[in-house]
């Protein structure tokens, strides 16, 4: 058969049918490939029946279908799944031709399979793909990077598919564009995952103060979501928590409620908070959700617990005043808006220091538009972060920028007050709390580190800087009198 198709997909999961479907949507030819091959027989039978998809049934059937340069996508596991296909495809292939993966791949792995496909003559794109189910369907948000040679060759189809967002003229622009070299699509990737659990564990918190510290159930909780839509809260994430909470289970009653609590984790948030200890970079929020699905996962542990350890009861006053109940709502309102500026501001940090670790050219605005439409975290808030960007590319941290600074002081006291009620009436809420923390530490002039430098020249000779010397020049004490003058000079932190 004469080539003919634009790209070849293999993986038939959920994500990788929804792909292909979409490609079919916008007139693109894919041929769809699946290592158990009788799923592509039951694909073109069900789901793609009516569609231009062609099946495949071997590897080598797949690439005879493929126009030059030939575009292969793997949406298949990440890990050693990815490096085996790779070996199976390159040589199949030839110069010039292109594998990407779509997974969520560590950025390190994608960094390695660049160089290793790039030196064996052909190109490699790692890119991030956002949305889920939904988004692949009918548009996700791509953040492709690796290869940049291969990216005019892909450009047309991964803008073609993916969620459009209006940029500033009001235009409508693709959630997808070229993120940088090697492993920087997904890099991006993992840091949006990481901004995920924190988003994710916010809300929780605030369902979680709702529901045990001001006694509301899940309709009012529900009400209360959908109000939250309406606002600067509006996002995809609030909106499904609102429709999570008005969905009843058969008996009529609220299914959430009956839904054991321990989260499970696919392993991209703890390498944001790995890859962010590598850097220094303090991105405490996403650690603290981390931490908080590892807490819950530990249930049989906390039901013991619970019969033992003892604490406040969590109703707050507040409950019995219907006008201070809804006070005290609008509070956890802003606690959670601050909370997830203080989340996005650590996130570009980390986004930062890795664009000046790894060598990439980071579009921070852009990386805005391509999170405006299609992923888990699409939000009205994110429109307000590429603004922030495109009006000054060179900013150091979103806290500074004049919008997100006026947000914060105008949500502080109720923060501030949730925060408080919570410890209070011991209704747990670490990542409220973190960010915070966060927040009163970055705006501080003056640490106490000073002592904790002090401590450390004391037990190890350490060093330490003086206030009215030159940054950089270190100087130690004798503090025992017992000790040398020689200081340590292979350890610093």
């Amino acid at each position: 058969m004469e080539p003919q198709a634009d790209i070849a997909l293999i993986g038939l999961a959920v994500m990788g049918q929804n792909l292909i479907l979409n490609m079919n949507d916008h007139g693109f030819t894919v041929v769809a490939f699946n290592r158990t091959v009788e799923k592509v027989d039951h694909f073109l039978a069900n789901e793609a029946r009516g569609t231009k998809v062609i099946g495949a049934h071997s590897l080598q059937e797949m690439v005879g279908l493929l126009k030059r340069p030939r575009r292969v996508m793997l949406m298949v596991k990440a890990g050693k799944a990815v490096d085996e296909f790779i070996e199976h495809l390159i040589p199949l292939l030839e110069p010039g031709d292109i594998i990407i993966d779509g997974g969520n791949s560590l950025f390190e792995d994608t960094n390695r399979r660049v160089e290793y496909v790039q030196n064996k003559g052909l190109l490699f794109i790692g890119t991030g793909v956002s949305g889920g189910e939904e988004g692949a369907r009918h548009g996700p948000s791509i953040m492709p990077g690796g290869s940049p040679a291969a990216w005019p060759h892909v450009k047309e189809i991964f803008q073609g598919i993916a969620a459009k967002a209006q940029d500033e003229s009001g235009a409508p622009a693709p959630c997808c564009d070229w993120v940088g070299e090697n492993g920087a699509g997904h890099y991006v990737k993992m840091v949006h995952n990481g901004i995920e659990y924190g988003d994710m564990q916010l809300i929780c918190e605030a369902y979680n103060v709702m529901k045990n510290g001001l006694g509301m159930g899940a309709r009012e909780l529900h009400q209360t979501f959908a109000e939250w839509n309406t606002g600067e809260l509006d996002s995809y994430l609030i909106e499904i928590t609102r429709d999570i909470l008005a969905y009843k289970d058969t008996d009529g009653s609220p299914l959430v409620d009956k839904i054991l609590d321990t989260a499970g984790q696919k392993g991209t948030g703890k390498w944001t908070v790995q890859n962010s200890a590598d850097l220094g970079m303090p991105v405490t929020l996403i650690a603290e959700a981390v931490y908080a699905r590892c807490v819950s996962a530990l249930k049989d542990e906390r039901v013991k617990a619970a019969r033992k350890l003892k604490g406040p009861r969590p109703l707050l006053s507040v409950a019995r005043n219907e006008a201070k109940k809804k006070q005290f709502i609008g509070e956890i309102r802003d606690a959670l808006y601050a909370s997830k500026i203080v989340s996005y501001a650590q996130g570009y940090m980390l986004m930062r220091a890795a664009a000046a670790e790894y060598k990439w050219n980071l579009n921070y605005g852009g990386i805005a538009l391509m999170w405006r439409g299609g992923c888990i975290i699409r939000s009205r808030f994110l429109g307000k972060i590429k603004t922030a960007y495109d009006g000054n590319p060179k900013l150091s941290n979103l806290l500074l920028d004049d919008y997100f600074r006026g947000e914060i002081k105008r949500c502080q006291k109720g923060w501030r007050n949730v925060v408080a009620a919570a410890v209070k009436k011991g209704i747990p809420a670490p990542a409220f709390g973190t960010a915070l923390a966060f927040y009163d530490q970055y705006r501080s002039a003056v640490l106490p580190a000073n002592l904790l430098q002090a401590q450390r020249d004391y037990f190890g000779a350490h060093t330490y800087e003086l206030m009215d010397k030159p940054r950089g020049q270190f100087f130690h004490t004798n503090w025992t009198g017992k000790g040398g003058t020689t200081a340590a000079g292979s350890y610093t932190v």
